[in-house]
C-alpha cells in the first residue's frame, strides 16, 4: 500500500508551500532567477482570495501567494494539465498582484517586482526540449533591455531530466521530488533525503499525516483533474468533427459549381443530400 501522496496534489502542494515558509523560501531560491541580493531570506503569507479552493470546480488556483523580506512578490501555481486558460490566468493573478500592490496616494516608485512561478505536469511548449521558460517584458529589438516589475517562470516537469541520478543541486532535488513522490510511491529515493527541506517535504507527503477530510479532498482533486482531461479531449474531437464538415461543405460547393450530381457529391464527401440541397440554396 503506497506511502505517500502526490505532492502535485493540490491538497499536499499547498500543505508543503502554504504552510512551511522555510521550504516555501528554498523552492523559490532554487527556481526564481534572482540575482545575489535578491535571494529570500524570509516569506510573509498573503491572503489567496484570488480564487477559493475548489477541488470539485477548479483545477487552476493560486496555490501560494506571498511577500519576501525584499518587498518582492511571489504567485505559485501548480498545473496538472495546460490550457490556453492556465497562460492567461497566471498572467492575469501576477498583473493583478503587480496592481494592487499601490494603494490610495501611493507611490509608483515603491512598487515591487511581482513574480510568477507555474509548475506543470503537462507540456505547453512542444518546439523545445527545454523545461524551463523564464518570461519577462524586454525590447524586441533590444533583449537585454528590461522593464522591471513582471517576471514569469514556467517550468515543465515531464521534460526535467537531472544530468545524473546523484545529481545535488536544490533546483533539481526539488523538481526530482515533484517527479518521483506520487500517490503509488511506497518508499522514496535514498538521495531526495540527503537534503533537509526535501526530507521534510518528504515527509509532509505521509499519507498517515492527513485527516479522512482532507484525504477526500485529495481524490476529490483527481477526479477535477480527470473531468478536465475529459472536456479537454472532447473538445479536440468535436474540433477534428467540425473541420471535417467544413472541409466536406467547400469539397460539396467546388463539386456543384463544376456540375457534378447530388449523387455523386453525397457518394464522395458522405454529405446528407438535404446538406447538399442547403449547399444549393
Amino acid at each position: 500500500m503506497a506511502k505517500y501522496l502526490d505532492p502535485k496534489n493540490d491538497v499536499v502542494f499547498k500543505r508543503i508551500f502554504g504552510e512551511h515558509p522555510n521550504l516555501l523560501v528554498s523552492f523559490l531560491n532554487a527556481l526564481i532567477p534572482l540575482e545575489a541580493e535578491q535571494r529570500i531570506e524570509s516569506v510573509e503569507y498573503l491572503p489567496s482570495e484570488l480564487v477559493p479552493f475548489n477541488p470539485e470546480g477548479k483545477v487552476t488556483i493560486v496555490d501560494v501567494r506571498c511577500k519576501d523580506n525584499h518587498g518582492q512578490y511571489f504567485i505559485v501555481e501548480m498545473q496538472m494539465v495546460w490550457t490556453l486558460r492556465f497562460e492567461k490566468r497566471m498572467v492575469y493573478n501576477t498583473a493583478n498582484a503587480y496592481s494592487r500592490q499601490l494603494e490610495k496616494s501611493g507611490k509608483y516608485l515603491s512598487l515591487k517586482t511581482v513574480y510568477g512561478l507555474g509548475i506543470l505536469n503537462s507540456n505547453f511548449d512542444r518546439e523545445t526540449d527545454k523545461y524551463y521558460h523564464h518570461f519577462r517584458m524586454s525590447e524586441r529589438d533590444n533583449p537585454d533591455k528590461i522593464l522591471k516589475g513582471l517576471e514569469i517562470v514556467l517550468v515543465e516537469l515531464k521534460k526535467f531530466k537531472p544530468a545524473t541520478e546523484s545529481e545535488r543541486r536544490i533546483a533539481d532535488l526539488w523538481l526530482r521530488f515533484l517527479n518521483e513522490i506520487d500517490g503509488d510511491s511506497e518508499k522514496a529515493p535514498e538521495d531526495l533525503f540527503a537534503a533537509t527541506e526535501i526530507r521534510e517535504a518528504i515527509d509532509i507527503c505521509e499519507k498517515g499525516c492527513y485527516t479522512p477530510g482532507e484525504l477526500i479532498d485529495y481524490e476529490k482533486y483527481w477526479e477535477a483533474v480527470d473531468r478536465e482531461i475529459e472536456h479537454m479531449a472532447l473538445s479536440r474531437e468535436e474540433g477534428k468533427k467540425e473541420g471535417k464538415a467544413e472541409k466536406a461543405n467547400e469539397v460539396a460547393l467546388a463539386m456543384l459549381k463544376k456540375g457534378f450530381s447530388s449523387e455523386d457529391i453525397s457518394e464522395l464527401t458522405g454529405l446528407s443530400m438535404e446538406e447538399i440541397d442547403e449547399l444549393r440554396k
